[in-house]
């Protein structure tokens, strides 16, 4: 009888079990679904401020350096927060303050798009009035002696109704205030996220559910990257005033795509990924193994076993103060970390400052939209990227590097990816030929200055207004500042069709032409700028496939040349180092010098220096190229003295990496793509090489 009750409950307590276990497990793929989701959206919110940082400077007119510091604001709302949430986030519930973080991440997308709500329709020129009620713009100016100058006056009737306000001010401290509050929701997102599925994910489970979590991760720079081109084909103001009126087109240094449209999906998603994490548990059923040896502890011996630790923690916090300071000083007197610390930060800093402005360099340089650069790259860049990465992890899984071969294989991989680069120099495009900056206004002779050029006799006469940007096109493939510096007495058609004759200008540049018309719109690039450009795209390609072929490595080395103790120490010091003097800082500088290379800025009501209207596409090349050159060079130098270091200090050592240890390393960075959870996440080399040199 006693045997039978026995057995039942046993069967009782084995259905117990399994309920327990798949409750588990359901609650750890409930979260796996909200963490990939949140991993979506902060990567969708990155993209779309890429994209659109050179729509931002035209919407405020500000220049790029001051886009710069907006883009940097997000590394700074993450730095305020990231050690408070490193620290007391594991104590707390973590679900929920991943949740808060997200909903946070969504208010500053939304925050940075408000402004547009509060601006005004924009004005892209001087003598455009959009009337959203009568939908129509005032004339173009044309050649005339009797001409007055009331261009440079709004029409105070239209300024009192809000049809027209200055879209230069200060109104972009609020997309700096949204971008730093969506750098301070982003902190817990990684850290929190992936401390919680090690923890409670079975053992050998976690590398397969972080390979999960990494693959669809990748939604969000398509996802981005998609939108950012499809907004940016939009005009800013539409449904809000007839596009039909709208004569500037996509590819106009004037144009301003749907931005905040591309904010509000992006903070709408990053609050729609929230909700699910206020609905999970502080903590999930423990993994078996550990189930068992705790199972037979009675709770409330627990808390008295939870509250001696939190005595004991108080009386402990001198030590471990003093701890925290010599472990720091153990890593920064190691000469290898150094060392790899600063040519971290240099290659980081370049990479990031030029990407800042990437789309915009492609734009300025080789006439191409923001819509087609943010199309055509973002589904070229991140395949190649993860390509790059694969490659780089199985090569060295397959051939067993040790750690001195890992750091010549990234040496030798920034090596090709620096010579690519050097490639673009060549593919630099020549100046645009436009009367007043390149050229005299007669368009016979080249200009050595674009300052204080004086009018010509072509049109001298015809009261024009010099600060005005309204492009013309000629036949002889030159760009005029405006129809009435061109000369032109007459025009014909309406908007984006509108044609300027007897351009007395024009007609000087070459008297056998009697074709002396323009037309509305810059002078497209030559043949030769569009063959430079594809094999612009090609030497892109292979440069970023071999930056990311070492990738894997460099992340290597930042944490197997330290003691094993100290591993998340450095790498947290090291993420930290990078995001404080590389993410701030690059763009902000970057911007500083593209500015330099602009020849023509727009210039607002209150007659100060807007956004940048044309760049000298040659210096704005040897600038933007020669300053990621700059950072690049030494990062190679800094190689050979990690090399010379490494082999120094490994001599006669066994630094081979085992199979277990170089799944590790590829854990750390894109092995998770490849989903093999055979990997522990926990194996190091360094404590292999202790155990052997011990």
């Amino acid at each position: 009888m006693a045997q039978n009750q026995h057995l039942n409950k046993t069967t009782e307590a084995q259905p117990s079990k399994k309920k327990k276990t798949r409750l588990c497990c359901d609650g750890l793929k409930m979260f796996l679904v909200a963490l990939s989701l949140s991993f979506i959206s902060k990567s969708l919110n990155a993209v779309l401020m890429k994209s659109f940082i050179t729509q931002i400077e035209r919407r405020f007119d500000i220049s790029s350096s001051t886009s710069g510091l907006i883009d940097g604001s997000f590394e700074i709302g993450n730095l305020l927060v990231i050690v408070f949430v490193s620290y007391f986030g594991a104590k707390l519930h973590r679900p929920k303050i991943i949740g808060t973080g997200c909903f946070i991440m969504g208010l500053g997308s939304i925050l940075t798009a408000l402004p547009h709500f509060f601006m005004g329709y924009y004005r892209y020129s001087k003598d455009t009035f959009l009337n959203p009620l009568k939908n129509s713009t005032s004339s173009l100016s044309t050649c005339s002696i009797n001409q007055n100058l009331l261009l440079n006056r709004t029409s105070p009737e239209m300024v009192g109704k809000g049809w027209e306000k200055e879209s230069g001010s200060y109104m972009w401290i609020y997309v700096l205030m949204g971008n730093m509050l969506r750098g301070i929701g982003e902190t817990p997102i990684t850290p929190l996220g992936i401390s919680y599925l090690d923890d409670f994910a079975e053992e050998g489970h976690s590398s397969f559910y972080l390979g999960n979590l990494y693959a669809v991760a990748m939604i969000g720079p398509i996802l981005g990257f998609t939108l950012g081109s499809l907004f940016s084909q939009m005009y800013v103001d539409i449904g809000f005033v007839d596009l039909s009126t709208i004569r500037i087109t996509p590819k106009d240094s004037r144009w301003v795509g749907a931005w905040w449209l591309g904010f509000l999906v992006a903070g709408l998603v990053s609050i729609i990924s929230s909700i699910p994490f206020f609905f999970l548990p502080r903590n999930l059923d423990k993994p078996q193994k550990e189930r068992k040896a705790s199972v037979s502890l009675p709770v409330q011996k627990e808390e008295r076993s939870q509250m001696a630790n939190l005595s004991k923690a108080r009386q402990d916090v001198t030590e471990t103060v003093n701890g925290f300071i010599q472990s720091l000083k153990s890593i920064l007197t190691n000469p290898l970390y150094i060392i790899i610390l600063f040519l971290t930060l240099l290659q980081a800093s370049s990479f990031i400052g030029s990407f800042t402005y990437f789309f915009k360099y492609v734009e300025q340089q080789y006439g191409q939209s923001a819509s087609e650069t943010s199309f055509l790259f973002g589904f070229l860049t991140i395949p190649t990227f993860a390509t790059g990465m694969f490659v780089g992890g199985y090569i060295i899984r397959k051939f067993k590097f040790t750690l001195v071969g890992v750091a010549k294989l990234s040496f030798y991989t920034s090596i090709l990816a620096f010579l690519f680069h050097l490639l673009n120099f060549a593919l630099i495009c020549e100046n645009k030929s436009v009367a007043g900056i390149t050229l005299t206004y007669d368009g016979n002779n080249p200009l050595a200055s674009h300052i204080n050029v004086p009018l010509s006799y072509c049109n001298s006469d015809c009261n024009c207004d010099e600060s005005q940007w309204e492009p013309v096109c000629a036949d002889n493939g030159i760009t005029y500042l405006s129809p009435c510096l061109a000369g032109c007495k007459s025009s014909s058609g309406s908007e984006k069709s509108m044609v300027f004759h007897n351009c007395s200008c024009v007609e000087l540049n070459d008297f056998q032409n009697r074709n002396n018309s323009v037309k509305l719109g810059e002078c497209p690039r030559n043949d030769q700028c569009r063959r430079k450009f594809y094999i612009y795209i090609v030497a892109q390609m292979l440069h970023f496939f071999s930056s990311s072929l070492g990738a894997t490595s460099n992340i290597m080395l930042v944490f197997k040349n330290v003691h094993p103790e100290l591993k998340s120490l450095a790498v947290g010091f090291h993420s930290l180092t990078i995001r404080t003097l590389g993410g701030i800082p690059a763009p902000i500088y970057f911007g500083a010098l593209i500015d330099r290379a602009c020849v023509r800025w727009s210039i607002n009501k209150s007659g100060k220096q807007g956004s940048c209207r044309l760049y000298s596409s040659t210096l704005y090349g040897k600038t933007y190229l020669g300053l990621s050159s700059s950072l690049k060079f030494p990062a190679l130098v800094l190689f050979v003295v990690l090399i010379y270091a490494m082999k120094k200090k490994y001599r006669g050592k066994d630094t081979k990496a085992s199979e277990n240890e170089i799944k590790a390393m590829n854990e750390a960075n894109l092995e998770p793509l490849r989903g093999d959870d055979r990997v522990d996440r926990e194996t190091h080399i360094g404590e292999k090489k202790v155990s052997s040199a011990n």
